[in-house]
C-alpha cells in the first residue's frame, strides 16, 4: 500500500478549476518516512529506513487519518443529498469515455458534477468539460490515489448542488484507490475486455471494495481472448454479492441497465434522507 512505497511524499497535489481556469497547489506529506521511486513502468522500488512494525504503524496513522477526513466528506454529500460515486480502474479501462457518454447522457435529466483525479495533465477534464458537466482536475503528483483530503479540496472548488451526482474518476491503478476512503456512498470498478479475465483474482481488494463492476469494451469481445463468464465469476469468487453490468462506452450497449442502477441508488440515497 502506499504506506510502504511513499507514494506522493512532498510532492504538490494541484486542483484545478476548468470553469475558473484557476489552480491552487497544496504540498502531501503523509508518507515522509520513505524514499521512493517511480519509473515510467510503474512499478514501485523501495528503500525501507523503518523497521516493519514502524510501517505498520505509518500505515494505520495515515488511514486512520483519512477515514476521519473520509467520514466529514461522507456527512457534507448526505447533509446535501449528493450521490457520490468513485470510479477506479487500471488505465486504459475507459472511464473516461464511460463518463463522457454517461454525461452526455443524463446531463439534461440531472445536475453532475466530476472530480478527475491523474498523477498530471489536464487532458479527461477537458474532456468533461466538452460534455457541459462541471468538473475540477486534481493532480496527485506522484501519487496513485485519491485521498479524502483531496476529495475535500476538489469539493471546496467544485461545490456540487443539492442533490445532484457527483463521480469521481479515480486515478488508474488496481490497488492502492481500493485502501482509501473518500466518503463515497458507492464504489464502481470499471474492468475491460482488453484486461484479463482474471484481474478479480488478481486484485482482489479493489473488486472486494466494489459495489458495482462495469465490463466494459464488450463490443471487443469478438477480438479479445476473455471470458466475460469467468470475468464475472472470478469477481463473484471474490464479492459475492458484486453487481455486474456489461457495457460498451463506444457503442452504448448495457448503458440502460447502468442508468437504471444509478437511478436507483440515487432515490434510495434520497429516501433515506427523509426524516
Amino acid at each position: 500500500m502506499c504506506g510502504h512505497c511513499g507514494c506522493g511524499s512532498d510532492q504538490p497535489v494541484t486542483v484545478i478549476d476548468l470553469q475558473a481556469e484557476t489552480s491552487h497547489g497544496q504540498s502531501q506529506s503523509h508518507a515522509h518516512e520513505h524514499h521512493h521511486h517511480h519509473d515510467h513502468g510503474g512499478e514501485h522500488h523501495h528503500t525501507h529506513v523503518r523497521s516493519e512494525s514502524t510501517v505498520v504503524e505509518l500505515n494505520a496513522r495515515i488511514l486512520a487519518k483519512n477515514d476521519a477526513l473520509a467520514a466529514r466528506n461522507r456527512s457534507w454529500f448526505a447533509g446535501r443529498e449528493i450521490l457520490a460515486l468513485n470510479l477506479m480502474s487500471a488505465p486504459g479501462a475507459g472511464k473516461t469515455a464511460l463518463l463522457e457518454r454517461t454525461l452526455a447522457d443524463l446531463n439534461e435529466d440531472m445536475a453532475l458534477s466530476v472530480i478527475e483525479g491523474d498523477q498530471a495533465g489536464i487532458r479527461d477534464a477537458e474532456r468533461i468539460r466538452a460534455a457541459g458537466t462541471p468538473v475540477v482536475q486534481v493532480n496527485t503528483g506522484t501519487g496513485c490515489h485519491l485521498d479524502a483530503a483531496m476529495v475535500a479540496e476538489g469539493l471546496a472548488t467544485l461545490k456540487p448542488t443539492f442533490g445532484s451526482v457527483l463521480f469521481i474518476e479515480n486515478v488508474g491503478n488496481l490497488v492502492c484507490p481500493a485502501l482509501f476512503d473518500l466518503g463515497e456512498r458507492r464504489r464502481v470498478a470499471i474492468l475491460s475486455v482488453t484486461e484479463g479475465d482474471d484481474k478479480p483474482i488478481k486484485y482482489p481488494h479493489m473488486f472486494r471494495a466494489a459495489d458495482l463492476l462495469l465490463l466494459n469494451k464488450i463490443d471487443l469481445l469478438e477480438h479479445v481472448d476473455f471470458d466475460a463468464d469467468r470475468a464475472e465469476a472470478n469477481a463473484r469468487e471474490v464479492s459475492p454479492d458484486i453487481q455486474v453490468i456489461r457495457v460498451s462506452a463506444k457503442t452504448g450497449a448495457g448503458f440502460a441497465a447502468w442508468y437504471d442502477w444509478l437511478t436507483r441508488e440515487h432515490a434510495l440515497l434520497r429516501d433515506a434522507a427523509l426524516p
